[in-house]
């Protein structure tokens, strides 16, 4: 018997994890990996190469899911150009070979950047405060345009006019308008050799999650402008006006999920919590703050033909019933380091279940531990369906031996009957 082309197998696995994901029993527990960095690591390149050698990633990826043969691909690193960010100076993340080493994963940096009595600020005029005090506070070659005068003053025809031009003819906001062109023509360039590696991926028979589709208004205003110390008093503070914030992130999130075009393929779509998980908050704060604008970003995507794939960051363990509340088989759920076990007995028959295998086994455990701890999830977890093995991080420095054995004793074992 000849072997099955890409596009079979691109069918056939694509077919497995959506089956999964209605919770239809498949033939097997499908295996949905997102790699991270490891692919560098596992052919001896630096983690950078994302940043600066794109081509290089790709053939990294490539390489990486041909050897290891995963169902699918929640989500494949996103190559960034590295020399344009050093120019235009993000104050807001780290990456590979620019502030952490070059075998380093990037790091995402939260800062305070909008203050507590600047709410009205945003909600008066969201362009305004962005080009006048959020983005001078995140980005440093743009630190000169605090100094930029207020657009709604501006808005006086000539006399506006002639005091925008003159602000700009000043010398610091003349050297940061050279940089953004130059940033600006760094990236043009770079667009036009950047690979697909989405679709090169799936040339070789491996679905691909989709784009993203929104996430928890609360934590919008708490990753991009409060910060979370901030966040947290402020619900003790002054509680209306964050939830006046809240509902205007999730009007922004609703607008543009109604927007988005249906998809006929890639309707799996990555989304992510942040800090709705125990620990965080309080039960009392997660219904009021939390959970009331996150389910209404889930309900609108699923209305939209997405099927949200969600990173529920942290543990969730006591925060699971409230997922009974959402659409059953339209969601697949990734725990991180909820209570995998739990969330089992809360969600079996509603909710397909993704991951949380240690990634401390992948990194410092034996072939057979890892073995052992496959058959306790298939058994477990995956009974009757509903489970997709996945590690619970990405993997940036699994032992090759123990991701193999992770995939392909899955393969092996967790055939249904």
């Amino acid at each position: 018997m000849s072997e099955k082309s890409p596009e079979e197998l691109y069918k056939e696995r694509d077919q497995r994890l959506a089956d999964t994901i209605e919770l239809k029993i498949p033939d097997r527990v499908p295996i949905d990996m997102s790699f991270g960095y490891f692919p560098a690591r596992y052919t001896n390149q630096p983690f950078s190469i994302v940043y600066y050698e794109p081509q290089k990633w790709l053939e990294a990826v490539k390489k990486t899911v041909v050897d290891f043969q995963p169902d699918s691909l929640f989500y494949i690193q996103g190559l960034q150009p590295g020399k344009a960010l050093e120019k235009l100076d993000p104050k807001t993340q780290r990456w590979p070979g620019h502030g952490v080493p070059e075998n380093t994963g990037n790091q995402a940096i939260e800062g305070e950047f909008m203050k507590a009595d600047e709410y009205d600020l945003v909600l008066k005029d969201s362009t305004n405060f962005t080009l006048r005090y959020l983005m001078p506070r995140t980005v440093g070659s743009m630190e000169a345009w605090e100094n930029f005068p207020d657009l709604s003053d501006a808005a006086r025809g000539q006399m506006g006019a002639m005091m925008i031009a003159e602000a700009l003819a000043r010398p610091d906001l003349a050297a940061s308008i050279a940089t953004l062109q130059e940033v600006g023509r760094e990236i043009t360039e770079w667009r036009k050799t950047l690979p697909n590696i989405n679709a090169a991926v799936e040339e070789l028979g491996f679905p691909v999650g989709g784009m993203g589709a929104g996430g928890a208004p609360y934590d919008q205003v708490m990753n991009g402008f409060r910060g979370m110390p901030g966040t947290m008093m402020d619900m003790y503070r002054q509680p209306d006006k964050l939830h006046e914030l809240i509902d205007y992130f999730l009007e922004r999130s609703l607008k543009r999920i109604e927007a988005m075009p249906y998809r006929e393929h890639h309707k799996r779509s990555f989304m992510a919590t942040h800090r709705g998980s125990d620990g965080f908050m309080s039960r009392k704060q997660f219904e009021e703050f939390y959970w009331p604008g996150l389910k209404k970003i889930y309900l609108a995507a699923i209305d939209k033909g997405i099927i949200p794939c969600i990173f529920f960051e942290g543990d969730w363990t006591t925060r699971l019933e409230y997922l009974l509340e959402l659409p059953k088989g339209k969601i697949m759920a990734h725990f991180d380091s909820t209570d995998i076990f739990r969330a089992k007995d809360v969600l079996k028959g509603h909710m397909c279940i993704r991951g949380n295998f240690p990634g401390s086994l992948l990194t410092a455990g034996t072939v057979d531990e890892v073995k052992a701890h496959v058959k306790k999830l298939i058994d477990y977890v995956g009974k009757d369906g509903g489970y997709v093995m996945c590690p619970r991080v990405v993997p940036d420095f699994a032992k090759p031996e123990n991701l193999h054995a992770m995939i392909d004793f899955t393969k092996e074992y967790g055939v249904y009957n």
